[in-house]
């Protein structure tokens, strides 16, 4: 771990942070004309909302990112390049969803285009499974990635929801890069989007003044979907699925349930845990500040997992991280004791 890769990453951070808090408050007058979220049945907020710092935070991380390769003389650029090109593609089929809604047939391949784009991109000797052919393995990523894409997007609907998830996986992505876990590069774009949400969490705190929209969900789940699957490609698949588990819990088996029921799954609803827990009677910070906690936890266990690098002791981890999440979902659909 050398003192000029973590240096890096405190300046893509830093100027990420103050990057996406300035364009923020530039962006914000106009957002309130064009792209204000009015509450509905299904809405958290109870007064219109601007939406769109997405693309303060994706603007800023991608710039800040960006520049910390380039100081880095990273050798090969080609695949960053790849991957700011499709987050770019996926948060302007987010803000235009945003300000018109798109049907979801075109809405899912676009963004399957962009998810394919950062999978492909990846060399071919990379895998996860020994054994399974490249393209059935890349095939399954797609659809994996974006599902997460979207998970992102669907959990996004309490003020500091997203910064209480994202943080905590792109603070442990960012040491990983500086102690060659990851590749620099997916290092240096997970400091910076730390940044970026750092400096759009006082803006989103209760009561939020603005919101991210589709324009900033869809590629952060983009971004830290790509830091993740990095991490898998290097033997490291516990702790990448101990890092999102929260969401990867809530967001499933919300789908699941809704599915046996035949729900119209694909139309926005409040049935995630998270939302029953804050119609059962918990404040929006509570729940917030109890999956932040959470999520502390699952990166303490992601990082043992990494330094012992043991299949047993993976298993165990994981089923210590699965038994967590099970036991904050349960808290969260049932009311609070009296």
């Amino acid at each position: 771990m050398s003192s000029f890769e973590i240096l890096l990453s405190f300046i893509a951070m830093g100027l990420a942070a103050a990057i996406s808090a300035f364009l923020i408050q530039v962006t914000r007058p106009l957002l309130l004309r064009v792209a204000l979220a009015k509450p509905n049945a299904r809405s958290s907020h109870r007064i219109p909302t601007p939406q769109g710092a997405g693309i303060a935070v994706t603007a800023a991380t991608l710039f800040a990112a960006g520049a910390a390769i380039v100081m880095a003389g990273a050798p090969d650029l080609t695949i960053p390049l790849i991957v700011f090109g499709a987050s770019l593609f996926i948060a302007v089929v987010g803000f235009v969803d945003d300000i018109r809604p798109l049907p979801v047939a075109p809405r899912l391949l676009l963004q399957a285009t962009a998810v394919a784009a950062v999978v492909f991109a990846a060399p071919s000797n990379l895998k996860i499974i020994s054994g399974c052919p490249f393209w059935l393995e890349r095939g399954l990523l797609v659809v994996a990635g974006l599902w997460f894409v979207n998970l992102v997007n669907f959990m996004d609907g309490l003020d500091l929801m997203t910064a209480a998830e994202a943080v905590p996986i792109t603070l442990v992505i960012a040491l990983l890069g500086c102690s060659n876990h990851v590749p620099a590069a997916a290092g240096l774009v997970a400091a910076a989007l730390c940044g970026a949400l750092l400096g759009f969490a006082p803006s989103n705190r209760p009561v939020a003044r603005i919101f991210l929209g589709d324009v900033g969900s869809l590629p952060i789940g983009l971004l830290v979907g790509w830091c993740l699957l990095e991490l898998a490609f290097r033997g490291q698949v516990a702790a990448a699925l101990l890092l999102p588990l929260y969401y990867l819990a809530d967001a499933t088996v919300t789908l699941l349930r809704r599915m046996a029921r035949r729900e119209p799954f694909w139309v926005a609803h409040r049935s995630h845990f998270y939302q029953r827990a804050t119609d059962n009677g918990l404040t929006v910070r509570r729940v917030v500040g109890e999956v932040f906690g959470l999520n502390v936890v699952l990166a303490l266990l992601a990082l043992t997992s990494i330094a012992f690098d043991s299949t047993i002791a993976n298993i165990l981890l994981l089923l210590v991280g699965a038994l967590a999440v099970a036991v904050q979902l349960s808290r969260f659909s049932r009311p609070p004791p009296t």
